[in-house]
């Protein structure tokens, strides 16, 4: 019975005394931070910045993904683009050419969009150029506006609705006909308080010398996110209009492909990269010279690029918890040098080298996820201003805090370890006759 008994009463006492450790080095470390208010506000604030950037720069970058990936679903994730070329594929090197490797591809055009359409298990092939234009009406004028030519139905994969009016039509696809959808905003800015339906505008472009009056068919108003809110004025033109009209440029012309919703994509991918090679007169050796785009390959470019971005950050951070760590090491040693004759007394009633090395690893380790605490606390009132004042969706992920802590914690630890170790290294009798 006894027996049974023991090795309960020795790990009951292990962890009474390992946990009289932890308080007793929490203890010594809150008064330690009030005798040396300073020099301890200096440590927690250099901790604080670095875990400030790390949990701001976190939230920021998870805030935006989700918008990226709320607005792949929205259009729908099994989408694709056919594309003169995979933009998320160029690499810095390729800017250093006068031409790059693409340079010399086809463009895409609208029949091989029609050809698209075609192929089975395609529901809509969206045809899309892209130009920058100047609107006039009665005196005012608004430069500077993206517009778009496309393919009637556009709106469906542009989540919003329409404030007033109708998308164009195929008779006017087929007809270049001077009709025009704008923005909500654009209506705004430009009409007042005017319905626009119908009214005509005067579109130029001065790079491409054109100036045409166009008709107003519709008022289209697109939910807000990260992306659209920036650009208030907008507006489409059917792509045979803005082409034959406005003289659009087709260099990065691209197909929208929407599959029908049972359709196999991966198949739909595959005939239509056959059709277009067959259009196209390529040979069985002959690279493509067009790329198809997956929605999912925009999430993977913007990982990609925030990648590099949140490790610049993560150096920078680091800097901070450098910063604290010093004073770390700084304020540990004061304290080892103030509190030796302590050490030696505590030594000579039996306490180990362990048991002192634990209490100042508390010690700094306390210290350091006080200045994570405090960083946590300026991450998240950064991340609340950043998407109360600006339409950046910030929200913090909980792996940032969890992360955050745990660095401040390992700071600690790692520039509290040479004090520690000093602490105790300490010879009880010499440590007892220190002043």
């Amino acid at each position: 019975m006894s027996d049974a008994r023991a090795p309960r009463s020795g790990t009951a006492g292990a962890t009474t005394s390992a946990w009289t450790a932890l308080t007793e080095g929490l203890r010594i470390a809150l008064d330690s931070v009030g005798a040396n208010k300073i020099r301890a506000a200096l440590t927690i604030l250099g901790v604080g910045i670095g875990v400030a950037v790390v949990v701001a720069m976190a939230a920021m970058i998870t805030g935006i993904r989700t918008t990226l990936v709320d607005a792949v679903e929205s259009a729908g994730p099994s989408n694709f683009f056919v594309v003169r070329f995979d933009f998320t594929q160029i690499r810095l090197s390729d800017a250093g050419n006068d031409r790059p490797p693409w340079f010399g591809r086809p463009v895409i055009t609208a029949d091989e969009a029609l050809r698209i359409a075609r192929v089975d298990g395609v529901d809509r092939a969206l045809y899309n150029l892209s130009l920058e234009l100047e609107f006039a009406y009665e005196g005012q004028r608004i430069s500077g506006i993206q517009a778009q030519g496309y393919s009637p139905g556009w709106s469906a994969y542009a989540q919003g609705e329409y404030d007033a009016g109708r998308d164009f039509s195929e008779f006017e696809l087929r007809n270049s006909r001077p009709v025009v959808v704008i923005s909500a905003g654009l209506a705004e800015n430009l009409f007042g308080d005017l319905d626009p339906i119908g009214k005509r505008v005067r579109v130029s472009s001065p790079r491409r010398g054109v100036r045409e009056d166009f008709r107003v068919v519709g008022v289209y108003r697109q939910e807000e996110n990260i992306f659209n809110s920036a650009v208030d004025n907008w507006a489409i033109f059917p792509h045979t209009t803005a082409t034959k009209r406005l003289k659009a440029s087709r260099f990065q012309a691209q197909v929208l492909v929407v599959p029908e919703e049972e359709a196999d994509v991966a198949r739909v991918q595959d005939d239509i990269i056959a059709v277009l090679r067959s259009s196209r007169g390529l040979g069985p050796r002959d690279e493509n010279t067009f790329d198809l785009l997956e929605s999912a390959a925009f999430l993977e470019f913007f990982d990609r690029l925030t990648g590099v971005f949140f490790l610049i950050m993560l150096g920078l951070s680091s800097a901070g918890l450098m910063v604290g760590g010093v004073g770390v090491i700084g304020i540990m040693l004061i304290s080892v040098t103030e509190r030796t004759r302590e050490i030696g007394v505590r030594k000579a009633l039996g306490a180990t080298r362990r048991e002192i090395l634990w209490q100042f690893l508390v010690e700094s380790s306390f210290l350091t996820v006080l200045g994570g605490a405090a960083g946590l606390a300026m991450g998240a009132m950064i991340a609340y201003g950043v998407a109360s004042f600006t339409p950046l969706p910030a929200r913090i992920p909980l792996w940032s805090i969890a992360a955050a802590l745990a660095a401040a914690a390992f700071t600690g630890i790692l520039f509290g370890l040479i004090p520690a170790y000093r602490a105790a290294r300490l010879q009880p009798v010499e440590a007892l006759r220190a002043e």
